[in-house]
């Protein structure tokens, strides 16, 4: 008997066969910068060689029909290349980076409120025009600015204009391996410079530039953070936590406490997405339906619901993981009150064509990224795995429904957290259980503390049963969190690795679904690529040999590695497991595949002086007094830091060093004064803070 006939997805959601060639064209335009010239002359020569078959015979057309689709994914990858030429501002005419030079004054307006942060205030601002030699030039684009905490800075707000007359700085990644690329991240966001403004190195025009429906924005996200602080007791934690579930604002967070939410598989409670947008949906949907004059009119509700939900998405921020819901749920609203009801895979494919469309590099955005994988592992999983069991018990069978969606979704974003993260909570599906019905209480009781907010007596009440409940939902991540077997840790994966456990997770589960023996075929080929790719590396290992002087702001980090193991040389801050190891020396640790060592056989250790698998290196980091000897020294490495009151020329009457090493514990301006010191007397100079973390392959 034959299997009854099914279409094949790409047929039943045909936005799929425009997502692909789009996604393509996306990643060949920003890695290979094609111009404009080129770009258009592909699509013109496509488009035209596709017109051109409706000239041919039909006959032939036939024969030529793939010819003619792949042109038509050609046009699309083409369109895909102008839109992220487009986008980029730097091929902007008017961008101001193409006049500004270290002489250049600029007027810039301050596009959001200022942020508070350790040492200084935040915030975006827009270049509006670039002042050379006294001539200005109208311009665009984005610039990070960084306010010294003064009482000037203090008096900053949303639209106030101000002349900028200091140096800016390109903004740049710290160069340790496997670090955040922070400078793609930036020039994701269109930001590309940044600057740190002292009392002097600007001036405040009487003028201002508010945008009204930006105010409208800033103003009622500044109430619901008032507001949450006013009612909540004062618990960093749980206001840090109310603020970023209801509206994604994420300055009063406890950075620790996130370390745990992470840890245990519910970070997503706390980054605004789909699973918000549902329930707010939900909510919209109960409500309107139940009002007289809004029932009776589809036209009505549907503007009411909608209207409602991007007015939300534009409150916590519009990130891409919540412009993909809120599409996603257009795409759902209009389609269930005016149309036939579609495959849900084609709504997937249109919200994210959409959005790529809007702006190409949410592309490499996490959150858009594990958003897709998420919805995709649920709207494809979730049924077959909720089949796997029958459940008489109907309570038991909810539970088992929940735990489902939570595999599922799971599947097929795991592959994608362990390359970020390099970790896999192994505790998630408790946490899920336990923490998403609580958070959803939580979400709906913020909304009405919001809506009761002008009635103290009722506000008051709800604003401590809310302190309570994310207390408890704190308590309860904290407590998984100390179990040691919570999280697997310190996962290896690359990109190509990942896009291997991809093949084997895809493949497995088409295997299993569709019993279909290609499927299973190419499952064991891709396990079997990725054991060999982690064989390999492995091996590599055991010719493991480096230096690393990690570049780590106002701190020392030097590491010494032998195969899988590192000996830590540096600020015992950085050796206690926090968000400063963390986010600086772990990824490279992970990436290297390092774990500690107390004891190096093969260091020779003698003060100031280190030796190792045939490097001499002479560490540096206080006063000293170096007398002329009557042969000087050879040292590989001569690594200066925290700021001692040395000349470079002082130094070299003892000591022949290869290289300098500045590194950026050091401050910038002495850093300078060494540089050109090097200069003079003909050394080579690496500064840490300007070419990122110097790392030196030794002999094996």
């Amino acid at each position: 008997m034959h299997p009854p006939y099914s279409l094949p997805v790409w047929k039943t959601a045909p936005f799929i066969r425009l997502l692909f060639p789009f996604i393509i064209g996306i990643i060949l335009q920003w890695y290979l910068q094609w111009q404009i010239d080129f770009i258009v002359v592909c699509i013109v020569c496509f488009s035209i060689s596709f017109l051109l078959f409706y000239y041919l015979p039909v006959s032939l057309r036939y024969k030529l029909l793939r010819l003619q689709g792949v042109l038509l994914h050609l046009i699309i990858a083409s369109l895909a290349l102008l839109v992220t030429w487009q986008q980029d501002i730097r091929h902007h005419k008017n961008w101001f980076g193409h006049q500004y030079n270290i002489q250049s004054l600029l007027i810039v307006k301050i596009n959001e409120p200022l942020v508070e942060k350790a040492n200084s205030f935040k915030a975006d601002g827009i270049v509006q025009t670039v002042i050379n030699n006294g001539k200005p030039v109208a311009a665009t684009g984005k610039l990070l600015l960084y306010f010294k905490k003064n009482d000037t800075s203090r008096l900053l707000h949303y639209g106030d204009i101000v002349i900028i007359n200091t140096r800016l700085q390109q903004i740049k990644n710290s160069g340790n391996p496997g670090a955040f690329n922070y400078q793609r991240y930036a020039a994701f966001q269109q930001l590309f410079y940044n600057v740190y403004l002292k009392t002097g190195d600007f001036i405040v025009l009487p003028q201002k530039e508010i945008n009204p429906f930006n105010q409208f924005i800033f103003s009622a996200q500044q109430y619901i953070v008032g507001t949450i602080k006013k009612y909540l007791p004062h618990d960093k934690n749980v206001t840090g936590i109310a603020e970023a579930l209801l509206i994604g604002y994420k300055e009063d967070l406890d950075k620790d406490l996130v370390q745990a939410y992470s840890n245990t598989g519910v970070v997503h409670i706390i980054a605004i997405s789909g699973l918000h947008l549902g329930l707010i949906y939900i909510m919209l949907l109960w409500i309107f339906t139940r009002i007289p004059f809004i029932k009776k009119s589809k036209l009505i509700r549907v503007i009411f619901i909608l209207g409602c939900l991007w007015l939300f998405s534009v409150l916590t921020g519009a990130s891409a993981s919540v412009l993909r819901s809120a599409v996603m749920f257009t795409c759902i609203v209009i389609g269930n009150n005016f149309f036939r009801q579609t495959s849900v895979y084609n709504s997937l494919a249109a919200s994210a064509f959409l959005l790529l469309c809007y702006n190409p590099f949410f592309l490499w955005d996490v959150g858009f990224q594990l958003s897709y994988f998420a919805v995709v592992g649920i709207v494809w999983l979730q049924q077959p795995i909720y089949r796997l069991l029958y459940i008489k018990n109907k309570f038991t069978d909810k539970l088992w429904s929940m735990v489902s969606v939570t595999i599922a979704a799971q599947v097929l974003t795991f592959p994608i957290c362990i390359y970020y993260f390099h970790q896999f909570p192994t505790m998630f599906l408790i946490t899920n259980l336990l923490v998403v019905p609580l958070s959803t209480v939580i979400l709906f009781a913020e909304i009405f503390l919001i809506t009761v907010s002008w009635w103290p007596a009722v506000a008051d009440y709800i604003g401590k049963l809310i302190y309570w409940l994310i207390w408890l939902m704190n308590y309860i991540i904290t407590t998984c969190n100390s179990f040691y077997f919570s999280l697997i840790d310190k996962m290896y994966a690359t990109a190509f690795s990942t896009w291997l456990l991809y093949a084997f997770v895809m493949a497995i589960c088409s295997w299993m679904l569709y019993k279909n023996k290609m499927m299973f075929r190419l499952a064991l080929t891709s396990l079997l690529a990725f054991t060999m790719l982690h064989a390999y590396a492995k091996f590599k290992l055991q010719h493991q040999r480096k230096i690393i002087i990690y570049n780590v702001p106002q701190h020392k980090a030097v590491d010494f590695i032998y195969k899988d193991q590192h000996y830590f040389v540096g600020d015992s801050i950085l050796q206690v497991d926090g968000v400063l190891q963390n986010f600086h020396l772990k990824p490279a640790r992970v990436a290297l595949q390092l774990n500690p060592s107390a004891v190096f056989k093969d260091i020779i250790h003698n003060g100031m002086y280190w030796q190792y698998a045939g490097k001499k290196c002479l560490f540096i980091d206080s006063a000293i007094t170096l007398a002329p000897l009557a042969q000087k020294i050879n040292v590989d490495i001569l690594l200066i830091s925290k700021n001692p009151k040395i000349k470079i020329a002082d130094i070299v009457t003892a000591f022949k060093p290869s290289i300098v090493i500045l590194d950026a514990s050091n401050s910038l301006w002495k850093i300078e004064n060494w540089k050109k010191e090097c200069e003079q007397l003909l050394l080579r100079c690496y500064s840490v803070p300007d070419q990122g973390a110097f790392i030196l392959e030794t002999e094996q």
